[in-house]
């Protein structure tokens, strides 16, 4: 159901709106900050269950990634949906995978995404994935 005008409309702009400002910040801390200074600001420790509302709010980090000039790429969306997830309080795993080298001609070699329960809520992207960092969930 899509909310053309009234309070709800706005309601939904505004979390696009704060998603967007979450990628341009993540952007930036990709690009100029080392991660062991922001690190501690990803994921959320606790007993993760998949909740409806991480999916709607990993709907406004994609539809505010697709409003941003140049692409967004698995990061920062995984960067952007975690603070909004440790904002509303729910746990989450952000990962940061590598392919393994037998496969890495098909494709990205590194992939990062947002986990709550064992499911996926963001970056959905098949593997074969090696982890290389996690944190919270």
């Amino acid at each position: 159901m899509r909310a053309s005008s009234g309070p709800d409309a706005w309601r939904l702009r505004r979390r696009t709106g704060r998603a967007m400002l979450l990628l341009v910040r993540a952007r930036l801390l990709i690009a100029f900050v080392p991660l062991r200074y922001w690190r501690g600001s990803l994921g959320l420790a606790g007993e993760a269950q998949p909740d409806p509302e991480a999916r709607r709010l990993a709907v406004h980090v994609l539809r505010a990634s697709n409003r941003l000039p140049g692409k967004t790429l698995c990061l920062p969306q995984a960067m952007a949906l975690s603070a909004l997830l440790r904002r509303a309080r729910m746990p989450h795993a952000l990962v940061i995978a590598a392919r393994p080298s037998s496969y890495r001609g098909e494709g990205d070699r590194l992939h990062a995404w947002v986990e709550q329960g064992g499911e996926r809520v963001i970056g959905d992207l098949p593997g074969p994935w090696t982890e290389t960092f996690r944190v919270g969930g």
